[in-house]
């Protein structure tokens, strides 16, 4: 399953991503709920890590040791570290911080994501696209008004979490050029598990029965959610896919306003009302770039 075949690809990438952002959006929804039970935010990350491994073993099973081959084994270690570390930083938060507030801070990654595709993965990245992305940014700030309202402990966290996030998602895309989208699922769990274990066993406390099914859900609910983001990765640049990162927005709000009664103010939908323009021109000039001919040199976009 997926997008229809005849569509750009950018536009694919952009299906995938707002996928890929509605089971996060549980994801942080359930983690928050958790949270809320007094469950420690290092075992969060650890659960959460150890059953999306358990929910691929199905696919390991019928891809077998061949599904697993990879000559990339340092950049899948590089994304281990980076990615656990955004996963404990971006749980603290969740633990702190509304999910409103924290996915409105996230909207920074896309900033270190499309810096980095243009400098790192030497990607193509035109004059519109950037001012699209930089208008998005804005709207982020619009959002979390830095210097107006104070940043709290788990705002940092946050912060944090993005620009880590951020580092992660380029690792992806250079991965999705050459990985299978669940492979590269695999090994992140796969690696970033024992990672977590440590921390996990630190503040170690076994969970009340009735928290179970909610730790076990947090698994199957990463993996379609980071397989959805990898698929979008693989069908357009980042700096194309990335800008809908920022739907996890009104999933997130929604999910906050009916699970915990959070709402949130005029200024974030002000600030969400930019970003989504901003990341609707993105793809509409994507896929009109995609159908046409190249530029000629020294003609901007």
């Amino acid at each position: 399953m997926g997008p229809p075949s005849n569509l750009a690809a950018p536009v694919k990438g952009a299906l995938w991503m707002i996928v890929s952002c509605a089971f996060l959006s549980l994801l942080a929804a359930i983690a928050r709920h958790l949270a809320g039970e007094g469950l420690h935010p290092n075992l969060i990350t650890f659960f959460r890590l150890l059953f999306a491994l358990f929910a691929m073993l199905p696919w390991l099973a019928v891809a077998g040791s061949d599904g697993l081959k990879t000559d990339r084994w340092k950049l899948y270690l590089v994304r281990a570290t980076v990615s656990t570390g955004a996963m404990f930083l971006w749980f603290w938060s969740i633990s702190l911080v509304p999910i409103g507030e924290v996915t409105a801070l996230s909207f920074l990654a896309p900033l270190f994501t499309t810096v980095g595709a243009a400098l790192v993965l030497r990607e193509k990245v035109r004059g519109r696209r950037w001012s699209a992305t930089l208008i998005g940014f804005l709207g982020a700030l619009v959002i979390i008004r830095p210097g107006v309202i104070e940043m709290s402990p788990g705002a940092w966290f946050a912060v944090g979490a993005a620009a880590l996030i951020g580092t992660s998602l380029l690792i992806v895309k250079s991965l999705s050029r050459t990985e299978n989208p669940n492979r590269v699922v695999f090994y992140m769990n796969l690696l970033m598990t024992p990672i977590a274990l440590g921390p996990a066993l630190w503040v170690w406390e076994t969970p009340a029965a009735t928290l179970w099914p909610w730790i076990v859900a947090m698994g199957p609910v990463a993996i379609f959610g980071h397989i959805a983001m990898v698929k979008a990765f693989a069908q357009a640049d980042a700096s194309a896919v990335v800008p809908f990162d920022f739907s996890r927005l009104p999933f997130a709000v929604l999910l906050g306003w009916l699970a915990f009664g959070e709402t949130i103010d005029s200024w974030t939908w002000a600030g969400a009302t930019i970003i989504f323009a901003s990341s609707l021109y993105i793809a509409h000039r994507e896929a009109q770039l995609n159908k046409s001919a190249p530029p000629a040199v020294g003609a901007g976009d």
